[in-house]
């Protein structure tokens, strides 16, 4: 009986080991989104359900994150993909500033849809246009967000920068709509889809001004980044602003470490593709994406994997 026993419980250990090693040997899928009060976190957390239920061997998890945060942590291996606007992995791709130097292991997985840059005020501050900012105080995104160094290029094009603002605040989308309703900032700007729901939280308490870009000032932004687009904020968007607002954006995309072997991100690519509508679900902008939107080139060399699949669905050549 005593043998019997040995031989059951080194059985059972064998099983129990067994398990452990099929669940070390999945692969955990990083995803790196953007701050609360954006499209991208949500929509991370939608992405992750998808790939853990449709890519066998994987499991997925989200990290909080920014547009050049992200870009950072793709590089240099912290997540295996990230969310990303396409000016700014455009200009890690090749080595421009913010960057030190040109990013290696980045590639294309899929772009997703437009972003629009918002500028909002408050409609008792004063400020008309771009140049009324300045002795005001202003919410901006922290420190490695592409909405921030947008901002920055923004105020530059007008012969302006941070110094000439009363304050500036780098804060999250939240924390900038907070100070905003109490009056401690006048202007926040960001970069999302529209509506952006930090700007109609803050539309539902305080009236509100949207600030367009006349071309000649867009095409000064041109040149410091040809990557951006011109956008329109259609009327009606948000409360009280019912006039079109010309402004500029960059595609969001998904970029994927250059390194993960080619069939995965196939099986990724794959698995986005025929949930489009699960994405759609929770960032509407999305809603009847095609695979030929996705394969759209952003300028970011895609990965083998993802292009295998594009090739093969017939959205590129």
């Amino acid at each position: 009986m005593r043998r019997r026993s040995r031989v059951a419980c080194l059985v059972i250990g064998l099983l129990v080991g067994v398990v452990f090693a099929g669940e070390a040997r999945a692969l955990e899928l990083r995803i790196m989104t953007g701050p609360q009060g954006g499209s991208w976190y949500p929509l991370g957390g939608a992405i992750a359900e998808i790939l853990k239920k449709e890519v066998p061997g994987t499991t997925a998890s989200v990290l909080p994150g920014a547009g050049i945060i992200n870009i950072q942590g793709t590089e240099t291996g912290q997540t295996e993909i990230g969310f990303g606007n396409a000016v700014s992995t455009v200009d890690a791709i090749a080595g421009r500033e913010p960057f030190k130097s040109q990013a290696k292991n980045i590639r294309q997985l899929a772009t997703l849809y437009m972003q629009y840059f918002q500028v909002v005020v408050l409609a008792d501050s004063g400020i008309q246009d771009v140049p009324d900012l300045k002795g005001k105080s202003i919410a901006v995104q922290p420190r490695g967000n592409t909405g921030e160094q947008m901002t920055r290029e923004l105020l530059q094009v007008y012969g302006l920068s941070y110094k000439d603002m009363a304050k500036v605040s780098h804060v999250s989308y939240n924390d900038a709509v907070a100070l905003m309703k109490d009056g401690h900032a006048q202007a926040f700007t960001l970069i999302t889809t529209v509506p952006a729901a930090a700007i109609l939280d803050l539309a539902s308490a305080r009236k509100i001004r949207m600030l367009a870009l006349p071309d000649d000032k867009f095409k000064e932004l041109q040149k410091i980044n040809p990557g951006y687009a011109r956008r329109e904020i259609p009327k009606g968007i948000y409360p009280g602003v019912d006039y079109d607002v010309r402004q500029f954006g960059t595609y969001t995309h998904l970029m994927i470490r250059a390194d993960l072997p080619d069939d995965l991100v196939y099986g990724i690519t794959k698995a986005l593709a025929r949930n489009v509508d699960s994405l759609g679900a929770v960032v509407k902008d999305i809603r009847g994406l095609t695979v030929k939107e996705m394969a759209f080139d952003v300028g970011v060399p895609y990965h083998p994997g993802a292009l295998r699949f594009y090739k093969e669905a017939g959205a590129l050549k």
